[in-house]
C-alpha cells in the first residue's frame, strides 16, 4: 500500500488545514487507491487570476488553476510525506472571491474548491457571507478583501488566520472549517461511486 500524496495549491496554512480537515473526515476506504496514509503538502502556485477574484467564474478558475498547477509541481517532501520524487496523486485548489447572487442584494464573500487527479475535476463551494456595504464599496474600488479587513481590524495577515469569515461572524465561522466544506464537496468524485 502507498501514501496518498495531496498537494494544496497555496502556501497559506489555513488552506492546508482545510484540506487536512476534509481528508480527515473521509473514511480510509473511501480514498482513492486505498492508501495506508495521507500526506498533505503546501505547494505555492500561481492562481492565474487576479489577486481579488470577482465573480464565481473567476473564483472557480482560480481554484481549478491551482489544483492543476499542483500536479505539474515538483513534490516538496514535507512532513510525513515520502521523499521519493513521486508526483502528487491529487491537486487541490482553494480560492476565495467576492461575488453577487441573483435575487440577493450586495456583495458576498465566496469560497470555491477544486480537486483533480489529472483526469477528473471535482468542484464545490463553501459558505457565502454577506459583506458590509463599506467593505464591498472598497472592493468595488479595486481593493483586496484581506488588506481591507486588516485595515478595519487594525491587524496584519488576517487571511492566514480567521479570515474575513471569522471577522464577519465574530468567530462563529472558522475559515479553515468553511474552506474544508468546499474541499469535502470537491472530493465527491474521488470518494463516492455516484459520479
Amino acid at each position: 500500500m502507498t501514501t496518498l500524496r495531496v498537494g494544496v495549491g497555496s502556501g497559506n496554512p489555513v488552506k492546508r488545514r482545510a484540506v487536512e480537515l476534509a481528508l480527515g473526515s473521509a473514511a480510509d476506504d473511501d480514498l482513492p487507491s486505498d492508501p495506508t496514509g495521507v500526506a498533505v503538502e503546501s505547494v505555492p502556485v500561481d492562481s492565474g487570476v487576479s489577486e481579488q477574484p470577482t465573480g464565481h467564474a473567476e473564483t472557480i478558475a482560480g481554484a481549478e488553476n491551482r489544483a492543476a498547477a499542483v500536479l505539474d509541481a515538483e513534490p516538496r517532501g514535507g512532513a510525513g510525506a515520502p521523499d521519493d520524487g513521486a508526483t502528487y496523486d491529487l491537486g487541490v485548489g482553494v480560492e476565495g472571491g467576492v461575488a453577487g447572487f441573483d435575487g440577493a442584494d450586495g456583495r458576498y464573500l465566496i469560497m470555491w474548491a477544486a480537486v483533480t487527479d489529472g483526469d477528473r475535476v471535482g468542484r464545490a463551494a463553501g459558505p457565502s457571507l454577506a459583506l458590509p456595504a463599506d467593505v464591498a464599496a472598497r472592493i468595488d474600488d479595486g481593493a483586496e478583501l484581506g488588506p481591507v479587513m486588516d485595515d478595519l481590524l487594525d491587524t496584519d495577515g488576517v487571511a492566514k488566520r480567521g479570515g474575513a469569515a471569522g471577522a464577519l461572524t465574530n468567530g462563529r465561522v472558522d475559515r479553515a472549517e468553511a474552506l474544508a466544506a468546499g474541499v469535502s464537496g470537491a472530493l465527491g468524485p474521488f470518494v463516492s461511486g455516484l459520479y
